[in-house]
């Protein structure tokens, strides 16, 4: 029985350690697409950056990333810019592996 808590053990740690990584990346990739948004909405320095946290922070108004879509599709319709909801989700999709490759290049 010893060998079989351990093992439940381990992949306990590794679940949480899994889902750390899962939301950090979330939270980066969030980030960055605020940053690209703010450009495309032209917004710059402090601005640019007030923008990228009120992305991150759109990401907990429900499960899954349809809270951060909504947000930025509506930002660029008001603001008039022309982005289509295809290359909203792309962009969402390379963010989130860019942010990926900066927390691994980071351990």
């Amino acid at each position: 029985m010893d060998s079989f808590d351990r093992r439940k053990d381990g992949f306990e740690r590794k679940f949480a350690h899994d889902e750390e990584l899962k939301f950090k990346a979330t939270a980066r990739r969030n980030r960055l697409l605020g940053r690209w948004a703010a450009e495309k909405l032209g917004l710059t320095g402090a601005e640019a950056e007030a923008y990228a946290r009120d992305v991150v922070n759109a990401d907990f108004a429900g499960p899954g990333d349809q809270d951060v879509f909504t947000k930025l599709r509506s930002d660029f319709d008001a603001g008039k810019v022309t982005v289509s909801d295809h290359q909203i989700r792309r962009t969402m999709e390379e963010m989130l592996a860019q942010a990926v490759e900066q927390i691994q290049a980071e351990r």
